[in-house]
């Protein structure tokens, strides 16, 4: 069905048109439903209005004609109140012309939301003014201004000089994201703004760059699905598939950087949509050069996110493809669009409030914490590393997933990619890339490094929880091989007192010890395994002249692509992998008198 309304409708209960077309002095007011248009929606005029109230959504099928018209489309979202805090946002809506197509965003389209009846609005739910702007460092929230000093974008850079100011009135692109600050005094507390606009449709670009950071987010005025968003089979090869939302301390009433506490929670969930995989947010403070410090006091973030990113949502990705000339392009599409509500809890907007909300997500459960629970067939639990350096304590959470489907190689949508710029930290590695996250297929064989950047002598502490679908006589063992001993973390923490410097092979994650193992495990003082690619070959060290028998290599589908038998033993082994496609592969190698095994990741890159 079209629909071309020359008067107002009113929308109770969710309707669908072909195209949809609002002219005059006409309007459609929407409250808590959605309205699906399958191509374009014309807002023809300038007095032409969509209102679109109580978490309403617009949705909008494969037309490719593109939306149109110099009237407004009007959609609340609140951010935080305090003027001290970032939120990350990014518009639902762009300048509003007579011509087909998005257009770019400027934030001076955000109006304040006055509330003020009228004859034809005794509610006073479609009144609104014109917000502020001022150049000074604080805004006000009545009237609503906003500081122009903290409207920035953030494009394909991990270098804090890189942001890019664009003020009240500067140019945003479509699915861009940009940061503001609040407008009030609390520490807590929300600030409501009407974004006003052409509507957000189609089929949106950004540029992205290989290890590279761009501030992007939902630029629809419905919900994304992130599970649609992140397993887009365009953007599978353009970004790491993680999410990362800034959280802020709001009780720091400062403007100056080095004086910010804050951090970035990160985020990805699998192809399904039932398995979130998360990381909090571990506040840091931050010098000019945008280095990063621990606090004095421990302190993470306590937001989480859902499935569903709601309107107006920002959210930073990492690329893993382009360069700076030729960049790779991350897709939103009106297929990752969805309709889903804050206040049913299957979306929720970062902000500094604690907000009530429902357990739902789409399927998904949580636990009374907070935690998502995952499904039976998955196996789940949390890492904590507690460290304490002269009197500063804080915490690294790390995460382990296992499933069948779990690959040697990066498991998509799984794993969490991070980045250390911490003198003090924990993570997992393959390569030289940093996870938060990791998932395996499960084995009581398994061993799971943990590195460690220890910056002076301290105490530190390993510890576990969020344990999931284990049985409750499977250890969990943290193996200290510098003294060989392993500390059930089911039932006791692991603590030491630790001398600075790197440890990539000192501590490991096992599943049984050298008396229940069938096998074991040689530790890495007898047997090291490094890939050359500048030679094209592996190389596996082997000092203490263990008997090695056979040395295997296989691809992530678990295919043996190589095996040397050998019938002398070596203090080296070299294998060529120049007939090897890039990509991770596992070495696997066994010995004859002592049945030994060892595994081990490795990258090839040509």
């Amino acid at each position: 069905m079209k629909l071309s309304l020359f008067s107002f409708l009113l929308l109770s209960c969710s309707l669908s048109f072909a195209q949809l077309s609002v002219q005059n002095n006409a309007y459609i007011f929407v409250k808590n439903q959605y309205l699906y248009v399958t191509d374009d929606v014309n807002i023809n005029d300038t007095d032409s209005k969509i209102y679109l109230r109580d978490e309403a959504q617009l949705l909008q099928g494969d037309g490719l004609t593109g939306n149109s018209g110099v009237g407004q489309l009007s959609v609340y979202q609140t951010g935080t109140a305090n003027q001290w805090s970032y939120n990350y946002w990014c518009s639902p809506v762009g300048n509003n012309s007579a011509a087909f197509g998005n257009e770019p965003a400027r934030v001076n389209l955000i109006d304040a939301a006055t509330g003020i009846p009228t004859a034809n609005d005794p509610l006073g739910l479609t009144s609104s003014t014109d917000a502020l702007f001022t150049s000074s460092y604080d805004g006000s929230s009545s009237p609503l201004t906003i500081s122009e000093r903290w409207l920035w974008t953030f494009q394909t850079s991990t270098n804090y000089a890189d942001w890019i100011y664009v003020g009240s009135s500067g140019a945003i692109l479509p699915g861009l994201g940009f940061t503001m600050k609040g407008n009030g005094t609390n520490d807590t507390g929300s600030q409501r703004y009407d974004f006003r606009g052409k509507p957000n449709n189609g089929t949106i670009t950004n540029n992205v760059v290989n290890g590279l950071n761009t501030l992007i987010g939902n630029p629809y005025p419905s919900a994304l699905d992130a599970a649609a968003f992140i397993h887009d089979s365009d953007n599978q090869a353009a970004i790491t598939g993680t999410l990362l939302y800034w959280e802020q301390d709001g009780s720091v009433n400062s403007h100056i950087l080095q004086e910010y506490r804050g951090g970035y929670y990160a985020f990805t969930i699998d192809a399904t949509g039932t398995v979130i995989t998360d990381s909090p947010a571990e506040f840091m403070t931050y010098d000019e050069q945008d280095n990063t410090y621990p606090l004095s006091t421990p302190q993470d973030g306590v937001k989480s996110a859902r499935r569903y990113i709601p309107i107006g949502q920002g959210f930073m990705i990492e690329g893993a493809a382009g360069t700076i000339s030729a960049p790779a392009m991350v897709y939103t599409k009106n297929e990752h669009r969805a309709f889903a509500k804050v206040s049913d809890g299957n979306s929720y907007f970062f902000r500094n409030q604690n907000d009530n909300e429902t357990q739902d997500d789409g399927g998904i459960q949580y636990q009374t914490n907070g935690l998502p629970i995952v499904p039976s067939d998955f196996k789940r639990f949390r890492i904590n590393v507690d460290f304490a350096v002269n009197g500063t304590f804080f915490t690294k959470q790390l995460l382990l997933n296992f499933h069948d489907t779990a690959t040697a190689g990066f498991d998509y949508g799984l794993e969490l990619k991070g980045s250390s710029s911490s003198a003090n930290d924990a993570y997992f590695s393959l390569g030289d890339v940093i996870y938060l996250a990791q998932a395996y297929p499960f084995e009581t064989e398994l061993s799971i490094p943990i590195t460690l950047t220890i910056e002076a002598q301290q105490p530190l502490r390993f510890r576990i929880f969020d344990i999931q679908n284990f049985e409750e006589t499977q250890s969990i063992y943290l193996h200290d091989t510098a003294t060989n001993t392993y500390t059930d973390l089911r039932a006791n923490d692991y603590e030491l007192d630790i001398a600075p410097g790197l440890y990539t092979d000192r501590f490991e994650i096992v599943f049984a010890t050298e008396n229940t193992l069938d096998i074991n495990h040689l530790d890495s003082e007898n047997l090291s395994i490094k890939q050359l690619n500048k030679t094209q070959e592996v190389s596996v060290e082997n000092p203490t002249g263990l008997d090695v028998q056979t040395i295997s290599l296989y691809d992530v589908l678990g295919k043996q692509v190589v095996k040397q038998t050998y019938t002398t033993t070596h203090t080296q082994y070299t294998i060529p992998t120049t007939n090897l496609s890039n990509g991770v592969y596992v070495v696997h190698i066994s010995t004859r008198t002592q049945n030994a095994l060892k595994t081990q990741k490795i990258i090839i890159k040509h």
